[in-house]
């Protein structure tokens, strides 16, 4: 009773009464919904919600949103329906609800599995309504609140996803006031000895460092006091999170200057450059530890003056300068932007475009990832790299993860600027568009109208997510119909090992109703594609779709010889092609030989279908052929007489002597084999290296060479090579 008096008692002081009144609404009823049951703490489960709603009192949120943090949970965990929360609350308190709810309704295979979904549809959820997440964070930091009471290995498990997922998230959307504590609960819960050794050293510490601040804070408004300028001072004490990284970055307690760093907030952006000015000419600032985040501000709005000062006392302090406005984002983020208005629970969102500029990626991102575990990786991606900001020759600032690349820049600037790029200028010079960028860096994209798209190689160095898919989907347009057409043929050697024939099986019209809704597939061509391209895997695919055929037959109540007409036909037979070997079913696409193994004919082979490459020919005994698709793996052989020649390599190692290369060529001259080219080199333990090139028609011929070069004075070793 005592939480619920003051929760009403404070929403009746912030909000106006007919907004107060539909939030007071909405804790009766979940109230009454949740009657008799109990957190684990023991305590009635309205005080979850409730304190749920307090955090996004506290930020300021609008009246819908406190209504739905007091739901949330009212239609998973109650027999409350959607339809009684629509009539009740309205349509975006409804949809608001749904987007907040957790999927432990649906069956997930892996705990990974279940994440990575909860994530994507918490973010789907987002691009209707950025609140979705703002409640989500505030739900999951009263969670770690209370994680006490969890067993140990829930409380890890919890700690480690708020970690990876949670506080990230909190950090890129500027909400430094909750980011802030669920690092810290993390820390406390998976380290657990170091979170009580820090606790422990700040507090012997703690009088010393109060006398100082106290001091260096007088001196601050003294100037303030000077300059005519209207402030505030204060401390900001650091989060135990942020010493214990710096503490693993190999620091020592000692070595950290900032256990305390002191803030001036002014009135305006003019006086926190006054006051900067001021303070390096009181104090002499430490190199290379000023930072101006407002002219250039971080990615999730953060701005803010940071220099670190030697002062009085002999030690480095940290000081930062900012605004109001300034202070207000860094508390609040995203959510600094909710205003509710009077007299109406509809809220309104006023945030400049740039500022959602992540969001916008992450929506991308989302549609782009094959699937939820890919979509994860991105997103984690994305939150962890640290930030370099570089600028377009007219000044607009990007801000990249660091390591990014030309082509990246060209991909965040506009996705057809990425498919155009064919070079790149880094203040004012020409650069390899792989050229990692730097802090300050001017970067201008270099585009023709004739540019062909990016290049496969590109995928090799780009470093963010979108870039990525970008590429991707790019490719994967462009080359839909080789898709289309390995998929099927893909679709159909796994439908023949079961029994069936994909063209009979395919005529399914449940599988197609499906496909539409599993895949979002518009059509079979669509799956097809997906399958070809690597998205989906062929296997589960056409399992599925043999039950739904088979379904759809016993309901049509279909005859005995109609049945049988989806049963597997005898496999065709081999056809040579012009590669010179024998594969089955793969007529009219390119045979390549793999460069990782080079195979000859005699060699075991085997054929991989690649993603945009055709049929790769590899030696059954390549390493590599272990860490490929099974379902792309076909059969090959080579003719029984094939005249045609293929290269093979070689390595020969011996110890040097006179003549060693010329008796070398001298052998295979002899031999009549042909010698594509030859190089070797001297080690400084006196081993010559030679590398051969030969042109042979067989591996018995291989062989037969091999045999002969071992044979050759000071000879140590000789073997075959990928020549790679």
């Amino acid at each position: 009773m005592e939480l619920e008096t003051a929760f009403l008692n404070k929403i009746n002081e912030i909000y106006p009464e007919n907004n107060a009144q539909k939030i007071e609404h909405a804790y009766f009823f979940a109230k009454a919904a949740h009657r008799g049951q109990k957190r684990q703490s023991g305590e009635d489960y309205i005080v979850h919600p409730t304190g749920v709603a307090l955090i996004l009192v506290e930020l300021g949120m609008d009246t819908s949103s406190i209504e739905v943090a007091l739901l949330h949970d009212v239609i998973e965990d109650t027999p409350v329906t959607d339809v009684e929360i629509q009539d009740e609350f309205g349509s975006e308190v409804l949809m608001l609800v749904q987007g907040v709810t957790k999927l432990n309704k649906l069956n997930f295979k892996t705990r990974e599995e279940e994440q990575a979904e909860n994530l994507r549809r918490m973010f789907l959820a987002m691009s209707n309504d950025i609140r979705v997440i703002i409640i989500k964070l505030a739900d999951r930091l009263n969670n770690m609140r209370t994680l006490g009471f969890k067993d140990e290995a829930s409380q890890k498990r919890i700690a480690q996803e708020t970690l990876d997922i949670y506080a990230p998230i909190a950090s890129r959307l500027g909400i430094s006031s909750i980011k802030g504590e669920l690092e810290d609960l993390c820390l406390r819960y998976l380290h657990p000895e170091d979170y009580f050794e820090i606790a422990d050293k700040i507090n012997h510490t703690r009088a010393e460092r109060q006398v100082q601040v106290k001091a260096i804070s007088e001196e601050l408004k003294k100037m303030l006091d000077e300059l005519g300028i209207k402030g505030e001072v204060n401390g900001r004490p650091k989060h135990f999170y942020s010493i214990w990284r710096k503490l693993q970055k190999g620091k020592s307690f000692e070595q950290i200057y900032d256990l305390t760093a002191l803030r001036v907030i002014v009135d305006s952006i003019k006086d926190c450059y006054a006051v900067l000015g001021a303070i390096h000419t009181e104090w002499k600032p430490l190199p290379g530890r000023f930072k101006d985040y407002i002219s250039v501000p971080k990615s999730n709005m953060y701005q803010s003056l940071h220099t670190t000062v030697l002062t009085s006392f002999g030690e480095p302090f940290e000081i930062q300068i900012r605004t109001w406005e300034m202070h207000k984002i860094d508390e609040l983020g995203i959510a600094a932007h909710w205003k509710y208005k009077q007299g109406n629970t509809s809220s309104s969102q006023t945030i400049d475009d740039k500022k959602l500029a992540w969001i916008r990626s992450v929506m991308e991102l989302q549609n782009d990832a094959s699937d939820s575990k890919e979509y994860l990786e991105n997103v984690k991606m994305d939150l962890y790299a640290d930030q370099v900001f570089v600028f377009t020759p007219k000044g607009d600032v990007f801000n990249l993860p660091n390591g990014a690349t030309g082509v990246d820049f060209a991909y965040a600037v506009h996705s057809q600027v990425g498919n155009k790029c064919v070079g790149i200028k880094i203040n004012s010079k020409i650069v390899p568009v792989s050229t990692k960028l730097e802090n300050g860096d001017v970067v201008e994209v270099i585009t023709s109208s004739t540019s062909k798209g990016p290049s496969r190689d590109w995928l090799k160095f780009v470093t963010t997510p979108s870039a990525k898919t970008k590429i991707k989907q790019f490719f994967k347009k462009e080359t839909r119909e080789e898709n289309i057409k390995i998929g099927y043929e893909m679709m159909e050697r796994a439908a023949k090992q079961r029994g069936y024939v994909f063209s009979e099986l395919i005529k399914s019209q449940l599988w197609k109703e499906y496909i539409q809704q599993k895949y979002n597939a518009q059509s079979v061509d669509d799956v097809l594609a997906m399958i070809g391209y690597g998205e989906l895997t062929a296997v589960p695919v056409v399992t599925r779709l043999i039950e739904l055929r088979i379904k759809e037959i016993g309901q049509n109540k279909t005859s005995k010889d109609e049945i049988e007409q989806v049963k597997s036909k005898p496999l065709t037979s081999k056809k040579k092609n012009d590669a010179g070997v024998l594969i089955s079913g793969v007529e009219g696409m390119k045979i390549k030989f793999s460069q990782c193994c080079s195979p000859l004919p005699g060699d075991d082979i085997i054929g991989y279908i690649s993603k945009s490459r055709g049929v790769m020919i590899h030696r059954k005994d390549c390493v590599n052929v272990g860490q490929l698709e099974a379902e792309r793996l076909i059969e090959a052989s080579w003719p029984v007489a094939n005249n045609e020649k293929f290269n093979a390599f070689i390595d020969i190692y011996a110890q040097d002597r006179v003549g060693l290369l010329i008796d070398v060529a001298t052998l295979i001259t002899n031999m009549r084999i042909p010698m594509i080219s030859i190089d070797a080199k001297k080690d400084n333990d006196g081993t010559a290296v030679i590398h051969l090139c030969v042109e042979v028609n067989n591996v018995e011929a291989l062989q037969m060479l091999l045999n002969k070069l071992k044979q050759i004075k000071n000879v140590t070793e000789v073997k075959r090579t990928s020549g790679v």
